[in-house]
C-alpha cells in the first residue's frame, strides 16, 4: 500500500473516527486474525499520529522531520538543541561562524591557499581560501594585501610560507604592526615562515618572522 503524500490529519484521530472492534458479532469478536489486525492496526495509526505530530506531510529533499513541541510536526533543516552522539562526515561543513565550544581536536588538517608564483604585481592573500599560504616571488616586484579575515573580536591568524621572497621588491599591507618595528629581510633563494594575526578584522596586522632561510 503506498502511503499518501498529502491529505494528512491535522489532529490526532480518536478511537471514534479509527475504531478498533468490539466484540459484538463474527466480524469484530476478539481472537480472529482479521480482528486482530485490525485492532491492532486501529492503535499504530493513533500512536503514530502522536509520536510524529501532524500536518508536515510530505517529505523534502535533504530535510529532518522534527517534531514542533506543539503536537506538529515539520520537514527542517535546521536541528535545534540535540546531542549528536557520534558521526562520519562525508561532505564539507560550513560553521556559519558560530562558536564550538570545548572540543577536543584530534588528527586536524589546515587547508594550504598554494598561490604558486606571484608573478609580481599585487597578490591578494584571501584567508577565505586557507589560513596556510603558500608563494613564491617572481618576477618583480610584488604587494600583498589581505583580505577576508574573521570579524573583529574574533582572532584571525594565518601563516605565510615564501619562497625567494628576497629575490625582488616586497611590500607588506600598511597595517602590518611587524614585531621590532621593521619588516624582516627576507631571503633571497630560500624559504621564509611569516606569521600574521589580527584581533580588529585588519584594521591592525601583527606580523613576525617565525623563521627564516629555512631552505
Amino acid at each position: 500500500m503506498a502511503i499518501p503524500s498529502s491529505n494528512y490529519p491535522t489532529s490526532t484521530d480518536t478511537a471514534t473516527e479509527f475504531p478498533a472492534p468490539s466484540s459484538s458479532t463474527d466480524l469484530d469478536a476478539s481472537g480472529y486474525e482479521h480482528d486482530e489486525l485490525h485492532r491492532n492496526t486501529s492503535s499504530a495509526a493513533i500512536q503514530l499520529q502522536t509520536k510524529l505530530g501532524h500536518t508536515a506531510s510530505t517529505p523534502v529533499a535533504a530535510r529532518a522531520l522534527v517534531g514542533t513541541g506543539t503536537g506538529t510536526s515539520e520537514w527542517s533543516a535546521t536541528l535545534t538543541s540535540m546531542t549528536l552522539a557520534g558521526a562520519t562526515l562525508s561532505g564539507a561543513v560550513d560553521g556559519g561562524a558560530q562558536v564550538i565550544s570545548n572540543p577536543v581536536v584530534k588528527d586536524y588538517g589546515e587547508t594550504v591557499n598554494a598561490i604558486g608564483a606571484t608573478g609580481g604585481g599585487t597578490q591578494d592573500i584571501d584567508l577565505e581560501d586557507g589560513n596556510v599560504v603558500t608563494a613564491t616571488v617572481t618576477a618583480s616586484a610584488n604587494t600583498f594585501t589581505f583580505s577576508n579575515p574573521s570579524t573583529s573580536g574574533v582572532s584571525c591568524s594565518f601563516t605565510l610560507i615564501l619562497t625567494n621572497g628576497g629575490s625582488q621588491t616586497v611590500n607588506w599591507p600598511g597595517a602590518v604592526d611587524w614585531a621590532g618595528g621593521a619588516a624582516p629581510t627576507l631571503t633571497t633563494s630560500g624559504v621564509d615562515v611569516l606569521a600574521f594575526t589580527t584581533v580588529d578584522a585588519g584594521t591592525t596586522w601583527y606580523g613576525f618572522a617565525a623563521g627564516l632561510a629555512m631552505a
